[in-house]
């Protein structure tokens, strides 16, 4: 399994395989004109490059992947969905430092 050093681009139709082949995975849902999407993505970046081998950080548009946001209730971006071998075990929305998006993830490793 390769791990990641950037957040990889997922959609309806990569999402399962990625989660389940990381064992911790933190998926961000965001949008193009999401002000906040926008100032959490240079930290996702920071991390999938500080976390390599530990975390693998997708991104989803979910203006382009209505169907996984749909069916997963995502109401509001930016929401960062953390896995753990392949399942969802929890969610965080709105903008997060990065101070506590580590935390939020160490609780899980």
């Amino acid at each position: 399994m390769e791990w990641p050093d950037k957040p990889v681009e997922l959609t309806d139709d990569t999402l399962a395989k990625f989660t389940s082949e990381h064992i911790v995975a933190v998926v961000d849902f965001w949008g193009p004109s999401c002000a906040p999407c926008k100032m959490i993505a240079p930290i996702i970046e920071q991390l999938a490059t500080e976390m390599k081998g530990q975390v693998a950080f997708g991104k989803m548009d979910v203006t382009k992947n209505m169907k996984t946001s749909m069916s997963m209730g995502i109401r509001s971006i930016p929401t960062l969905v953390f896995y753990k071998n392949g399942k969802m075990v929890k969610s965080k929305m709105g903008f997060i430092p990065k101070g506590r998006l580590i935390s939020e993830i160490r609780e899980i490793l």
